[in-house]
């Protein structure tokens, strides 16, 4: 039965190709193309120049601060670095969360919902939560959200609160649900629900990788690696420039490519100056724009890490796009990354935090360019058969019916 659907959530790409949040796109549109009404509820922000509606998805934005230097809640823009709330976040949040609450009730009661569908079980979950009026509510968790409520305690105390209203909750990992399990969330009612990928625009692209080298002037066999994502500290950036450094020392030099943009940016620019290698710190990329880098590549390097607060991806979105590339992937053991990834068969897994176990699996791939074709191929045929979106679309439309058929 179709369903009428408020998401709440604090993030989703503000223009077309936006980064930021790019996953959620793919699932507001792919439940719409379902046949569900979807009315996604998000905070304003100055860089959105979305029309009121878009292939079945109805936007809701709702403004929340008089200054715009306040605007500071949602899109990646409330932590530095991804371990430290920003003040502005802290300044801006009540009035914040008090405007979402206010206009997802708004928008549910008059659009006469049948499910709140909300992510980030902070502050989605909890705006939701107040909002709901005994509206059945799915929870989708994301990793940063986790990392709140295991840090703060009072944070911790208000995910419990939502587990506990929650008819349904789906994690983009199986790390990400056992760390949800362990703050309060219900094991029977709390599954894994991976992102999926545009095996469309992420493919192998000999076209793109031609005119991306001849732009950035590398030559055609000169050994590329690439990487994106925000420029903090769980991304392991600093780790991938380290294993750089290595093998521009040991005789076999890379050019490192980058795309995203962060707190770290400066940090990273002194690190690539010192490192002896080709390092290009790209600033933000569409995600056209990482497609064609990721055909370019002759690897693509996911090297996430636990950061010193014990922050840590549940699953890189980036990850999957590159594994459906074709393009061979070196990543490291954490998060969800051994979910996606089976070493030596779609790709090679290391240790993290290990700039020698990562520079070895690069050069071991470059140096062997029929196991590095064999990885890419084994990649994209697995993403294409278990990761497409159409498929994660449908597995949120049957937790909708399961939160809906439990007492809430």
């Amino acid at each position: 039965m179709p369903q009428v659907v408020v998401m709440v959530t604090s993030s989703y790409p503000r223009f077309a190709g936006d980064g930021v949040g790019s996953f959620m796109e793919p699932i507001a549109k792919g439940i719409a193309a379902r046949g569900h009404e979807v009315h996604l509820v998000a905070p304003w922000h100055p860089a959105i120049t979305r029309s009121k509606s878009e292939d079945g998805v109805f936007f809701h934005f709702y403004r929340y601060a008089p200054l715009r230097a306040l605007n500071a809640f949602g899109y990646a823009e409330g932590l530095r670095s991804d371990t430290d709330v920003r003040l502005a976040a802290w300044v801006a949040t009540p009035a914040a969360v008090s405007a979402g609450c206010f206009k997802a009730w708004r928008v549910a009661t008059k659009k006469r919902a049948t499910v709140m569908h909300a992510h980030w079980v902070i502050p989605g979950g909890a705006m939701a939560v107040v909002a709901a009026r005994g509206l059945p509510i799915v929870v989708s968790l994301h990793g940063s959200d986790v990392y709140i409520a295991e840090r703060y305690r009072v944070m911790g105390s208000v995910a419990r609160r939502v587990f506990g209203r929650s008819g349904w909750v789906t994690a983009c990992s199986d790390d990400l649900r056992a760390r949800a399990l362990a703050l309060g969330a219900r094991d029977t009612t709390t599954e894994t629900v991976p992102y999926g990928v545009d095996v469309t625009r992420f493919a192998p692209n000999p076209a793109a990788r031609i005119a991306v080298r001849r732009e950035y002037g590398i030559d055609r066999d000169a050994p590329l690696v690439f990487s994106a994502g925000r420029l903090v500290r769980k991304k392991g950036f600093d780790v991938l420039l380290a294993a750089a450094r290595r093998l521009s020392g040991e005789g076999s030099p890379v050019s490192v490519a980058i795309a995203g943009d962060g707190d770290l940016r400066s940090e990273l620019a002194a690190q690539a100056a010192a490192s002896g290698a080709r390092v290009m710190l790209l600033g933000n990329q569409s995600q056209d724009r990482v497609a064609s880098l990721c055909a370019a590549a002759d690897v693509v390097c996911v090297p996430s890490i636990h950061d010193r607060a014990g922050n840590v991806d549940g699953l890189p979105n980036f990850a999957l796009e590159a594994l459906a590339s074709g393009t061979p992937v070196v990543a490291t053991r954490v998060g969800g990354l051994t979910q996606a990834i089976e070493d030596g068969v779609t790709g090679r897994l290391v240790s993290e935090q290990d700039p020698a176990a990562l520079a070895d699996a690069i050069k071991s791939v470059i140096g062997h360019p029929e196991i590095a074709r064999a990885f890419g191929v084994a990649a994209r045929a697995r993403i294409t058969r278990d990761f497409g979106w159409a498929r994660v679309a449908e597995r949120f439309e049957a937790a909708y019916t399961r939160a809906g058929a439990r007492p809430h």
